[in-house]
């Protein structure tokens, strides 16, 4: 019976250490992936940050002459757009390689890499890598444009010259209107009088996640 148990003894050892391994390499494994989350987490904020900091630096109001572009999204990307992302990139503790979308989609990539390492483990070089991960946000329409039928061309029939705008009580000439944006089942006549009354950029466009 002492033989069987001094035999057993080297076994329970055995398991013991065995198991000890695999919670260490758990662990390890556990804390690399748990970096990798936070980066990516990063990732997605800096590039959705970006995105929706560059739709919210336009104003409807510069593009009355081209509305039917405006809600396409056929514009120039506004500058520094790219400085959102590293700032939320940073909340994260992490930093951020920026670029705008050359594939004509309006929107941005970001690569985010970890500020700390993934830590010192039994895994050979965790101690000095840092975990990347990359994330891509888009600007995308919500609405499309209903330009207003020209009504200062002169009809064909008379040969009478074009009309100029409407007077207002004060006897300006208004500015006509150039249509009506329509945004699901949310419409908006633009008046280029009451600026007051155009929709925000968050009304025409959304921000979302996407594919590379």
């Amino acid at each position: 019976m002492q033989k069987d148990k001094g035999q057993a003894t080297p076994l329970y050892m055995t398991a013991v250490v065995g198991l000890l391994f695999l919670a260490l390499v758990y662990l390890a494994f556990g804390q690399a992936d748990i970096t990798r989350n936070g980066t990516q987490t990063a990732a997605d904020a800096a590039a959705l940050a970006a995105a929706q900091g560059s739709r919210d630096q336009l104003d409807v109001a510069d593009f009355l002459d081209d509305l039917e572009g405006l809600v396409v999204g056929d514009v120039p990307y506004p500058p520094n757009s790219c400085g959102q992302a590293e700032r939320f990139a940073a909340l994260n503790d992490a930093t951020a390689q920026c670029r705008e979308l050359a594939d004509g989609r309006w929107g941005f990539t970001v690569l985010s890499t970890s500020r700390k390492s993934m830590g010192n483990s039994i895994i050979d070089g965790t101690g000095s890598q840092h975990a990347q991960a990359r994330a891509t946000a888009v600007v995308e329409p919500r609405c499309s444009f209903d330009p207003a039928p020209d009504e200062t061309a002169a009809p064909p029939e008379t040969g009478e010259p074009p009309e100029d705008g409407e007077e207002n009580e004060e006897g300006e000439d208004e500015e006509p209107s150039p249509g009506t944006i329509v945004c699901d089942r949310q419409k908006w006549d633009i008046d280029p009088d009451r600026l007051d009354l155009l929709p925000a950029m968050a009304d025409l466009f959304t921000v979302r996640l996407a594919e590379d």
